[in-house]
């Protein structure tokens, strides 16, 4: 299966520049140290779909000119990747469609919390299809994907997987099952937030080391705080690793 995949946000849940930060990076000329909070875009069979929606997304669909959607993937509902999900009606109004979403049944479960409104019937915005389990396959979009799961700061949070493409973000804890589950994995997405350790993400190292594991043949970090800068840190980084920027389009497959 072949496809693209633009990076709409590779910023950690603050983005980049941080509100109030003076630091070097979020002061930074290089439009490539500028991070939205993590979304992409992935073009496959003919469909554009959405993974995640986060707090920027209406800024982040403006500036790649997102026109239509066929569907969109929650990885999981901390609010820098479903904040803004409620921005999605706009296909709604405008296309008169309800989107297909693909999400965890734990998931679905935090959404019914978060957006109430999203199952009243005058409201209803999604078409929802879930699945259940640690690892398995769902159907979804005439797509058969792959799912693995991780914990984060003690929730579920899904992986994906479509061919030799995997998207893997917010990943802290983790059984090896998630490397049979990337086994011939050519093309991985990574988050990698900061060098220095964190409580909820690998850090630059671990990821390095976790890519290595995998043995994609390009990995992408993304995810990235603002204390990453991009040109310093690629530069440290090994053969077929590098960092993500928001506007980044790869092809894979």
């Amino acid at each position: 299966m072949s496809g693209k995949l633009l990076f709409l946000g590779t910023g950690g849940s603050m983005g980049t520049p941080v509100i109030t930060c003076a630091c070097a990076v979020c002061q930074s000329k290089d439009p490539k140290n500028h991070r939205l909070r993590p979304s992409a875009l992935l073009k496959v069979g003919g469909k554009q779909i959405l993974i995640d929606a986060g707090p920027d997304f209406r800024t982040q669909a403006l500036r790649a000119g997102i026109q239509d959607l066929d569907g969109v993937i929650v990885t999981h509902t901390h609010m820098d990747h479903v904040a803004g999900l409620d921005d999605l009606r706009v296909f709604d109004f405008y296309h008169k469609k309800k989107l297909p979403c693909l999400v965890s049944e734990s998931s679905m479960k935090e959404i019914r919390t978060t957006f109430p409104f999203f199952f009243r019937p005058d409201k209803m915005r999604f078409e929802f299809t879930t699945f259940d389990g640690d690892f398995g396959e769902v159907s979804f979009l005439d797509l058969q994907w792959k799912y693995g799961s991780y914990i984060q700061n003690g929730m579920k949070v899904s992986a994906f997987r479509l061919g030799s493409f995997a998207y893997v973000l917010d990943i802290k804890e983790y059984t090896d099952e998630i490397f049979v589950f990337l086994q011939g994995v050519q093309t991985l997405i990574l988050s990698a937030l900061r060098e220095r350790p964190s409580p909820a993400h690998l850090t630059v190292e671990d990821a390095i080391q976790f890519a290595k594991k995998v043995g994609a043949a390009k990995t992408y970090f993304s995810h990235i705080s603002h204390d990453v800068d991009h040109e310093a840190v690629s530069k440290k980084l090994p053969r077929g690793i590098e960092l993500a920027y928001d506007g980044l389009e790869v092809t894979f497959g």
